[in-house]
């Protein structure tokens, strides 16, 4: 599914070079699940703006599926990433004048549109309502996010993710603004849309439950991938 060939990254900073990424080489298989762990600094953002074709790196190559995202312009990317990716983000990200169920709809009335199809009457509503069903929030879905808790802020956003049926899914931290209750259920709803749904799931953590409970652990440490004794 997921193919990282030597991946590095490097900014200008104060008009001199600054290495983020060294050679970072990973693949991960349909269905699977990584976890991408590490200090902080160590570049594990920059490694999932890369591998979801949000950025483009430095030098090596990211298949996914087998196409080249550097091969690809701007728009393709974009594209692709609308036809293919979900992600989830730990500060959610949802839109703050739309509902719990508008905010889950939004991805699916635009593939609707990239396809040539009216944005609505695509079957979104009801598509949106059975996703927050799915996640606990019936009920909830005429609800702003200035009305849900961080939980139920980050159900929506995984309701949303999973809307166009990704093949992979991204997920930055997607713990990290949640106590440890909260924070082990939304655990529990990934990893179980991830083994239902058959979602390849690539996630940064600093969530050692979380982390375990992936087929696959990277460890980073200033840019590069380092044996797990040696990250301990």
């Amino acid at each position: 599914m997921l193919i990282a060939n030597n991946l590095s990254k490097i900014y200008l900073s104060g008009g001199r070079p600054l290495t983020v990424l060294k050679e970072v080489s990973l693949a991960v298989e349909s269905g699977g699940f990584l976890a991408v762990v590490g200090p902080s600094g160590c570049g594990k953002t920059t490694l999932l703006g890369l591998l979801a074709g949000l950025d483009v790196p430095s030098s090596g190559t990211v298949l996914l599926e087998g196409q080249d995202l550097g091969a690809l312009s701007e728009d393709q990317r974009a594209r692709l990433r609308g036809e293919k990716v979900g992600f989830v983000f730990q500060t959610f990200q949802l839109i703050p004048t739309l509902t719990a169920q508008e905010n889950v709809q939004v991805p699916i009335e635009l593939a609707g549109q990239r396809a040539g199809g009216p944005a609505r009457g695509n079957g979104a509503p009801e598509r949106a309502w059975e996703l927050l069903a799915r996640v606990g929030l019936d009920g909830r879905e005429h609800h702003y996010p200035a009305q849900l808790s961080g939980g139920e802020q980050q159900r929506v956003a995984i309701a949303r993710a999973f809307a166009n049926e990704p093949k992979i899914l991204f997920a930055d931290e997607p713990t990290g603004n949640l106590d440890a209750a909260t924070g082990g259920r939304i655990i529990e709803l990934v990893v179980e849309l991830n083994r239902e749904l058959g979602t390849t799931l690539v996630l940064v953590t600093h969530d050692p439950d979380l982390a375990a409970r992936a087929k696959t652990t990277l460890h980073l440490r200033d840019g590069s991938v380092v044996p797990a004794a040696a990250a301990s």
